[in-house]
């Protein structure tokens, strides 16, 4: 089986996984159409995997493997063993990630992009799909070049791109797990909780909790907040200027980074 079919596989089964599991165990009312919702957010994604293409060979896995014959990047001038490169080198694109998700909501043009996945007013697994076309293209190339300095593995960046999309979908599940149990893990990994304050309308509470997968950067650079100020029944998911049925829309959410911003 190959690195394609390997993802795919693992993305599909997680995604189902996580599904269930908000049925069964939800945190929240939903408040938008949800077939019309998983629809917009499936085919965003369909479009976005669609888009990749257009980068023909310079996607992250091949990078890697070109980078590390041509011997670029920082561990590929080292002779470590893997056991000691990949959890070095997880660690290094994790903090990235952190730090591509802070430029996303400071820097304005990339916000504009950015903000279509704020737009969406429920918060579920189908949210960690929608993002727009030109801001997943973006993204791969910033990736890339962090293949470039870093020089992970190809193994390494398969493993972390697995991790990065189940860590989406679960972070941003609609799923209730027991407040003594979100404590513990929230130690170590993003929980649903945590993530969700991120979504909320409150813009100090949106320009918080940006990790994806460890909690540990919110916490060094104070962008860390435990709970949403009206508690995570109370409070409003998505941005205060788009609470309509808008957002449920492929065609508005596609355009609304070319669009005229609201004040």
């Amino acid at each position: 089986m190959n690195e394609t079919a390997w993802r795919m596989g693992i993305f599909a089964g997680l995604l189902v996984l996580f599904c269930v599991l908000e049925a069964i165990f939800p945190r929240r009312k939903r408040i938008a159409r949800r077939l019309v919702r998983w629809r917009t957010n499936m085919v965003m994604v369909i479009i976005s995997t669609l888009s990749l293409r257009l980068l023909g060979p310079l996607l992250a896995i091949g990078v890697a493997a070109w980078a590390s014959v041509e011997h670029i990047g920082l561990f590929n001038l080292t002779d470590w063993p893997l056991w000691i490169e990949i959890p070095l080198a997880f660690i290094a694109l994790d903090f990235a990630i952190y730090v591509q998700h802070v430029i996303s909501h400071r820097v304005p043009l990339f916000w504009r992009f950015h903000k279509v996945h704020h737009t969406d007013r429920d918060l579920d697994a189908s949210s960690a799909l929608r993002f727009h076309p030109v801001e997943i293209l973006a993204s791969m190339i910033y990736k890339c070049g962090l293949i470039f300095i870093i020089g992970p593995a190809g193994l390494t960046v398969l493993i972390f791109e697995i991790a990065l999309n189940g860590s989406a979908m679960f972070n941003h599940a609609n799923l209730h797990l027991p407040l003594g149990l979100d404590k513990i893990l929230r130690r170590l990994i993003v929980t649903p909780d945590m993530h969700r304050v991120h979504h909320s309308v409150i813009k100090g509470e949106t320009n918080s909790n940006y990790g994806f997968n460890f909690p540990i950067w919110d916490r060094l650079f104070r962008t860390y907040r435990a709970q949403p100020k009206a508690g995570h029944d109370g409070m409003t998911i998505g941005l205060r200027e788009y609470q309509t049925n808008d957002p449920e829309k492929l065609w508005w959410s596609l355009k609304l980074p070319f669009a005229k911003s609201k004040k």
